[in-house]
């Protein structure tokens, strides 16, 4: 095996690295790239004099300049292209103006603009961080993964989509590796985890969109996607290749179609240590807010009626971990399923629906003697208006991505009989969401506690200024994912779930009104922390924890990779070896970076600061 350029000195918490290679072979190497920042003395042992101006900037000189350039693109997607190729120049600076400005930049380096950039993802491919792998070819699948140049200890995380369910525009083929680099840029920004020690995955299994399979740039394969056995057998060899090839990797399933996300989670949850952020991590933040509505009114959660309005993958996570909480309020599991009512597109689950139901959604199904006096608009389709007038709820959740589906009349009777009804209309984008905030204020005297799956500016009604909380999955991923690594778990368990939602629940106290039910963010670092505490206190408290945690505060503190230059130390061999000259550069580094809304077009800026 070729040794490597650099390895980071165990114990370091990354900031000695031992370097391998001199010259302008390091001004290639993201994560050692430090570009107008290497001094003086540093150029001159790295061989690297005349090949940067002679000027010398400090970090956050770089991130003020960077930051510059970054205004200067006047759309989300240019905006977007501009970050991606400064990541993938220099992986420090990146992550320190990712850090510098957070709450600004997290909606273009994930949601709402990596959905766009994902649909042009085959029209601007240049360079993508991350493993293809596809099931025509899926060849020795763990050397393919240990290719990458990470051994066995060197992996915390595996971020790995199939891209069927991606975000609300669903199929997406072989771009949603997009995703899995939005989510790696959050753990790294909000929680700290060590950039180099997260893959990003796609499996590519084909694609159902006739958009992709008919445009000649199209970069995936080019059929209808593959179901059924055959998938579930690469399924199996991927995790089977993940598990052996990095052993304390946790596996992060993301937006998987609703068919297989709930499938594959019940089917590995118990052989490897896995999580599905849209079942798991939906569940956990939402279950978060909830917990700080229900406290805010002096109530507990196993009290409360809960209609779902959209029973699927995400819904049923809710229900599932709402259950937990009420069972640990002491609760029967018969009890806590009681007190939900999920509708999905044939209205009312029922036990009448039958095998036109899946799985997940069966122990929810109400039986027919529960709706047996009710009044009904349609006796043959018990819809919301229905369910709502009847179950007279006190919270409401909407997972639906229909549009406008919480009415003024459904709303305003559900005010008429809670106080302060707990209203979360979670559907992304905002074009799909169940009802705006602002009317949910109006229609409810301004008495409605709310959680939008999408962001939204503070809004002013009768004097009072609301903030109004984001059920955003940054606020437990990041923490989750970073408790699992600390720990070091096998597994992850559903007290670990439980235990992050009760960690972000607890950071925030509402006494009045206008406050948001959940933090900032701007604060995510912070509750990626305690998030973390909590996930691995959990772990260790499960049996768990194959790491020993005697100050799980200061551990977690001491596993959180800062966005800092690194000590290079220039290996002995490296000394005596004559300066490297640059590889030859590859497509990413011979073009212009051209945002997603320009490709064909017009030629984009080229990002100036390495």
């Amino acid at each position: 095996m070729a040794k490597k350029r650099y390895e980071i000195i165990p114990g370091s918490n990354s900031s000695k690295v031992n370097l391998n290679v001199r010259g302008a072979e390091i001004l290639t190497i993201p994560r050692l790239n430090r570009g107008t920042a290497f001094t003086t003395e540093e150029r001159e042992e790295l061989g690297l004099q005349g090949q940067l101006p002679v000027g010398v900037t400090t970090l956050e000189e770089q991130a003020q300049r960077t930051y510059q350039q970054y205004l200067r693109n006047e759309t989300n997607l240019e905006k977007f292209a501009y970050l991606s190729a400064l990541r993938d120049r220099n992986t420090v600076l990146f992550y320190r103006l990712l850090a510098n400005h957070l709450e600004e930049m997290m909606p273009i380096v994930y949601t709402p603009t990596i959905g766009d950039a994902i649909i042009e993802f085959s029209h601007w491919y240049q360079r993508i961080s991350g493993v293809f792998l596809d099931i025509e070819h899926p060849g020795d699948l763990k050397k393919t993964l240990l290719s990458t140049g990470r051994g066995a200890e060197d992996v915390d995380l595996i971020i790995v989509t199939d891209s069927e369910g991606i975000l609300g525009i669903g199929d997406q083929g072989v771009g949603g590796i997009e995703i899995c680099n939005g989510k790696k840029s959050l753990y790294t920004a909000a929680a700290g985890m060590e950039p180099n020690r997260i893959l990003s995955v796609v499996l590519d299994v084909g694609t159902d969109n006739l958009s992709l399979l008919a445009d000649d740039i199209y970069l995936g394969l080019r059929h209808a996607r593959v179901r059924g056995k055959r998938y579930d057998d690469f399924i199996e060899q991927f995790v089977q290749a993940a598990t052996e090839a990095f052993p304390n990797a946790m596996i992060h399933w993301e937006d998987f179609g609703a068919s297989n996300a709930h499938r594959i989670l019940s089917t590995y949850r118990d052989k490897c240590c896995t999580f599905n952020d849209d079942v798991q991590g939906t569940a956990a933040v939402v279950v978060a807010a909830a917990l700080s509505a229900v406290r805010s009114k002096g109530e507990k959660m196993r009290d409360q009626r809960i209609v779902i309005h959209g029973a699927g993958t995400a819904g049923i996570g809710i229900a599932d971990l709402l259950c937990d909480i009420m069972v640990s309020e002491g609760a029967s599991h018969e009890d806590a399923r009681k007190a939900f009512w999920g509708l999905g597109s044939r209205g009312l689950l029922t036990t009448a629906l039958g095998d036109k139901m899946r799985s997940f959604q069966k122990p929810y199904a109400r039986d027919a003697a529960d709706t047996k006096d009710w009044a009904l608009h349609d006796p043959a389709h018990i819809g919301l208006s229905d369910v709502v007038h009847n179950v007279q709820p006190t919270i409401l959740i909407g997972t639906s991505a229909q549009a406008d589906s919480f009415t003024e009349d459904i709303i305003r009777e559900m005010a008429a009989f809670t106080p302060q009804p707990i209203i979360m209309p979670l559907s992304n984008p905002t074009t799909l969401i169940e009802a705006h905030p602002a009317d949910i204020l109006a229609w409810t005297d301004g008495n409605a506690l709310i959680a939008t799956g999408s962001p939204f500016d503070p809004i002013v009604y009768n004097e009072h200024r609301y903030r109004i909380a984001q059920a955003n999955n940054a606020f437990v991923f990041p923490g989750l994912g970073l408790g699992v690594a600390v720990s070091n778990a096998s597994r992850v368990s559903d007290r670990m779930i439980a235990a992050a939602a009760e960690a972000v629940a607890s950071i925030q106290k509402v006494n009045k009104p206008g406050q948001s039910l959940l933090p900032r963010v701007q604060d995510l670092r912070m509750v990626s922390a305690r998030v973390a505490v909590a996930v691995a206190k959990a772990a260790q408290e499960d049996g768990l924890a194959r790491t020993t945690l005697d100050n799980p505060i200061q551990q977690v503190l001491n596993a959180m990779w800062k966005p800092a230059y690194p000590e290079l130390i220039l290996s002995e061999e490296a000394k005596a070896q004559p300066i490297a000259h640059p590889r030859p550069a590859s497509d990413s580094k011979a073009k212009k970076t051209t945002p997603p809304a320009q490709a064909g077009g017009e030629k984009a800026k080229e990002p100036q600061e390495s």
